[in-house]
Formats: C-alpha cells, sequence, structure tokens
C-alpha cells in the first residue's frame, strides 16, 4: 500500500527522508525493469559505468524514466511539502560486489527519489543516509521510493550481495529556491539526448534559455 503522505511529510520535514511504499504500480515498475534490461542486453546503455560505480551499466536521461519523473512530480510535490522542478534521471543496473561510496550530490539533486525496480534474487539492498556512526538504512522494494536531500546528507551502499539490481534515480529541484535555475539539468528539455556538458556548448545556438521553458 502507498506511504501515508502525511506521515512521509513529516518523515521528510523532521529527517530530510522518507520511505514511499508503492509510489509506482507494479506493471509500470515491471515495464520499466524490462525496459532497461532491453537496452543493456542491446548494448545502448553505458556499460563501463560511471565515477561513483565503475563497470555498471547506466544511463542518463532515458526518455520513459524522465516520463516518469514527470509523471509522480504531483506525488513527490505531496511528500515533500514543495513545488519542484524536474531536473534529470539516471539509472543503474547494479552488480554483484558494487559499493556506493559516501557521498553527497550536487546542485541538480537537491531533492530525489531512488526508486527500486527489483533485484535478483529478491533480497533487499539497504541504502544509508545520516551519521555514518547511526545511519538510517532505507529498505525498499520493486516500486517503493526513497525522498530523500541529496545535497544535505551523506548516503552510500555497503557492499551489494545480490547478483543484479535495477534502479532509478529522478532529481528536482526547489522551484521556489536557490537551486531553481538547475531546471532539466541545463538541457532544453526532458528527454533531450545531449548530456549537459554538450548542451552548455550549444547552447547558444541551439537551445532556449531555460526561462523560455515551461
Amino acid at each position: 500500500m502507498p506511504t501515508d503522505s502525511i506521515s512521509a511529510l513529516e518523515s521528510f520535514r523532521s529527517h530530510g527522508y522518507a520511505v514511499i511504499g508503492g509510489l509506482i504500480a507494479t506493471d509500470r515498475t515491471v515495464r520499466l525493469r524490462d525496459h532497461l534490461a532491453a537496452r543493456a542486453a542491446a548494448g545502448t546503455l553505458r556499460m563501463r559505468g560511471d565515477d561513483q560505480v565503475p563497470g555498471t551499466p547506466h544511463v542518463y536521461g532515458d526518455p520513459e524514466i524522465d516520463a516518469l519523473m514527470q509523471d509522480i512530480k504531483p506525488a513527490v510535490e505531496i511528500h515533500s511539502g514543495l513545488s519542484l522542478h524536474p531536473t534529470y534521471s539516471f539509472a543503474r543496473i547494479y552488480k554483484n560486489g558494487d559499493v556506493l561510496p559516501p557521498h553527497r550530490d550536487r546542485e541538480a539533486c537537491e531533492i530525489s527519489i531512488s526508486l527500486n525496480l527489483g533485484q535478483e534474487p529478491s533480497a533487499p539492498w539497504p541504502l544509508n543516509i545520516g551519521e555514518q556512526h547511526a545511519p538510517f538504512a532505507a529498505i525498499l522494494g520493486p516500486g517503493d521510493g526513497f525522498l530523500y536531500k541529496g545535497m544535505e546528507l551523506t548516503h552510500w551502499r555497503n557492499a551489494y550481495q545480490g547478483s543484479r539490481m535495477f534502479q532509478v534515480f529522478l532529481h528536482y529541484v526547489d522551484a521556489n529556491g536557490p537551486h531553481a535555475g538547475e531546471k532539466f539539468d541545463s538541457r532544453a528539455s526532458l528527454s533531450n539526448p545531449f548530456q549537459p556538458e554538450m548542451t552548455g556548448l550549444l547552447g547558444r545556438f541551439m537551445v532556449p534559455r531555460l526561462t523560455d521553458l515551461t
């Protein structure tokens, strides 16, 4: 059952994080997991990993996941109590032995959702947040989301003991806050194929200003 919005809002305001059970429906969870698995099999993900988790397939700004980020924005606004701009989505297919080092996120990740799409086997993999000597360990099943302030709170995962896990990250900024200019992560729009560094190079010629976008 979905988490009560008042309880999540109270947790988010008090602690800077909240577990939201059943954030997306089972059929969409399965569809997105299968979509990422198919992309990995076709070699259309970045297979060498990223700086945080080398050697692990990932994708930035996948159109279906960017669409999800926009679709759940009203629910995230209710749970956070904020008006939000979406910035970007990111997904990884974690593998056995992967570690997510302790870190805080950049400005485009002011308000974030970590969303579980499923793992093999089904045993959950805790996402730790807060003080390293006494963290909160978020336990997520498929379709569950974890709402957190990624810029403010240190978060990490210890070594993954399973075989494969599909995880999506959906990032937002406070539309009325100091990072509102991070809307779309410097892209012209959601689902834009350009990475931010490329968009920045082409922006003056091809990309409208963020203030021109709705």
